[in-house]
């Protein structure tokens, strides 16, 4: 077959959702495969770590994370954004910057190692309810932005979530340590392991604070990036004029099932806005934040895949106990017939996921 350049982004887009949308399995097994689930607050129909999680679990049911964390060996922590992460990759974020503990996080860190499982309120009575200026220019309570603070730094874990609310514990022993040049190298593969293929671009953007911060002296994220394909731990393929990052797999040429799934704004194969324009021609943005009068697609609009192809977006949301569908298209509805049955499936697979019945899908 004549190698062009439409075949080979056609190869890159199969890989991208092959590698990513693998045969569901068990929960556990899914996480440790994906090595990070993005998680985020808004519930439109369900929160993303569930909506992403639910097309890689058999049987998955809305809140069965939260539900089944304290079970799984799991943490939640901070990659490329914050989520769930495997063991295996929460051993490679630690230890972050050692920075010395403040008098309040010092206290607060010894009440939890005695009192064990500790929720943020219990910390009110011992320490108050003092306000102070967030990263993002709100107010947080100054016992929950230390508690978030000695969480990041690994001196904490989150035991379990009180009706979504971090309850904390001390962290669990740290395993024999990693070198800082073998941390580095692994943080670089866990993240291209999860968005892979990747856009140099964006691989360099994710690389360099991470330099910066905490590997100083390991040099330019171009000089890492390229020793790492030296070493043949990452290949590089070109597209229409694009450099992308993967792991040295071949890439097969079978074809992508044809099926609808609704996938949710912060999936590994959505996550990268710049990979999405090359690959499916149209620009995505999430518009939660945009007012409502300048949004295009909706609040929480779930691009639509489609075989390999993600030709619109749905929005989903529950008005009682019924599930409510509309469809948007970049182009027009595909007039194949077995897209009506699959869009079926995936709208009643949604519906088992959240319990709810749904109604015909409408359009805008």
């Amino acid at each position: 077959m004549k190698n062009t350049a439409a075949e080979s982004l056609r190869r890159l887009r199969a890989y991208a959702i092959s590698n990513s949308l693998f045969n569901p399995t068990t929960l556990k097994t899914a996480i440790d495969r994906m090595g990070f689930v993005q998680a985020d607050p808004i519930r439109s129909p369900a929160r993303a770590q569930d909506l992403i999680l639910r097309h890689r679990v058999r049987g998955y049911r809305i809140g069965d994370l939260e539900r089944t964390y304290p079970t799984l060996d799991i943490e939640e922590d901070y990659l490329y954004a914050y989520g769930f992460v495997s063991r295996a990759t929460w051993r490679i974020l630690h230890p972050r910057q050692a920075v010395k503990l403040t008098a309040l996080e010092t206290r607060i860190l010894e009440t939890v190692r005695r009192q064990g499982e500790t929720h943020p309120a219990q910390l009110e009575k011992y320490f108050g309810s003092k306000r102070v200026i967030n990263a993002w220019g709100g107010n947080s309570k100054e016992t929950t932005r230390a508690l978030d603070n000695l969480h990041y730094r690994g001196f904490l874990r989150i035991a379990r979530r009180d009706n979504g609310i971090r309850v904390y514990t001390a962290a669990r022993p740290r395993p024999e340590p990693i070198s800082p040049a073998e941390r580095l190298r692994k943080r670089i593969l866990a993240t291209v392991n999860i968005l892979a293929p990747v856009p140099a671009k964006t691989l360099q953007t994710l690389t360099a604070p991470l330099l910066r911060r905490y590997f100083p002296g390991s040099g330019s994220a171009r000089t890492v990036l390229s020793g790492l394909l030296r070493t043949g731990e990452l290949k590089k393929a070109t597209v229409g004029g694009s450099d992308y990052f993967l792991p040295p797999v071949e890439m097969a040429a079978g074809e992508t099932p044809r099926r609808v799934l609704f996938l949710a704004p912060f999936d590994p194969l959505i996550w990268d806005r710049r990979r999405f324009e090359h690959f499916w021609g149209w620009p995505y943005r999430f518009e939660a934040y945009t007012p409502p009068a300048k949004r295009l697609r909706g609040y929480y609009a779930m691009p639509m895949l489609w075989g390999d192809d993600i030709i619109g977006w749905a929005n989903a949301n529950v008005t009682g106990k019924r599930l409510n569908v509309e469809l948007g298209f970049v182009s027009k509805r595909p007039g194949d017939k077995e897209f009506s049955p699959a869009l079926d499936a995936e709208i009643s697979a949604l519906k088992k996921f959240l319990n709810l019945r749904t109604k015909e899908p409408g359009s805008f």
